[in-house]
């Protein structure tokens, strides 16, 4: 099970929010390529970045710093957040990252989705951001109707790489993650899938790896920042579970 640390971006700083509130943001680090290099060389695989701005405005805004990290950093990197297009897609895979995340078009336009997936094989994930079991866009601010698991079987047979799921009532929260709808999402779908959302002890991550159901991975931030996650021992302990299986 990979862990990704998670560098979400306001105003070119590496911040978290409350439960997705943008006036609810602590800036961790002023400079986010400087705090992307501290959790590579603690030996993180991955990295996620998130333009928060960028997934409001529908429109990258923190290109600079995503931009910056990549120059920075010799891990691969998967970014979300205001992507909502396929030069914007393109763009960004050009610059040298791994991943793109779709999120809100996965709703409101899924055959983006289809196109990029199939262009682009192994380098599209779907970013499933739920409320109540419900999926929420546009950064959390506009709720819908649609079910956690009919949108992610929408996409059983597009080539996505991964399934981001993120429970937003649990982000930034440290409360814990959502472990039994983490669990039932990567059950009802063959798409490899990502836990994210209150992920904020080496228990947490201990749970989800040991779920019964095969993760490809968890994020964290806060709890990475605050230090109640050591990522060393973190990393060393779902490896060392990786060299027993």
């Amino acid at each position: 099970m990979i862990l990704y640390p998670a560098i979400d971006l306001k105003d070119g700083q590496a911040v978290r929010l409350l439960r997705g509130e943008m006036d609810k943001a602590t800036v961790f680090n002023e400079d986010p390529a400087a705090q992307a290099r501290a959790f590579v060389e603690a030996g993180c695989d991955w990295l996620h970045l998130v333009d928060l701005n960028g997934a409001f405005a529908g429109e990258p805004v923190n290109a600079a710093p995503v931009e910056a990290i990549l120059k920075a950093c010799n891990v691969p990197a998967q970014l979300g957040g205001g992507i909502r297009d396929m030069t914007t897609i393109e763009t960004w895979l050009d610059k040298g990252l791994a991943r793109v995340i779709l999120g809100t078009v996965a709703v409101e336009n899924p055959d983006l989705v289809r196109e990029a997936a199939k262009a682009f094989p192994r380098k599209v994930a779907v970013g499933i951001d739920a409320r109540n079991g419900m999926v929420a866009t546009k950064g959390w601010a506009e709720e819908t109707n649609v079910q956690v698991t009919d949108l992610a079987r929408s996409f059983e047979d597009a080539g996505v790489a991964a399934i981001i799921y993120t429970d937003i009532n649990r982000d930034g929260a440290m409360q814990g993650p959502n472990i039994e709808a983490t669990a039932a999402l990567a059950r009802a779908v063959s798409i490899p899938v990502i836990a994210s959302g209150g992920v904020s002890s080496l228990d947490d991550l201990i749970a989800l790896r040991d779920c019964g159901v095969d993760l490809n991975g968890a994020i964290s931030g806060r709890a990475l920042y605050d230090g109640a996650i050591d990522l060393k021992e973190a990393l060393t302990v779902l490896k060392g579970h990786e060299s027993h299986a």
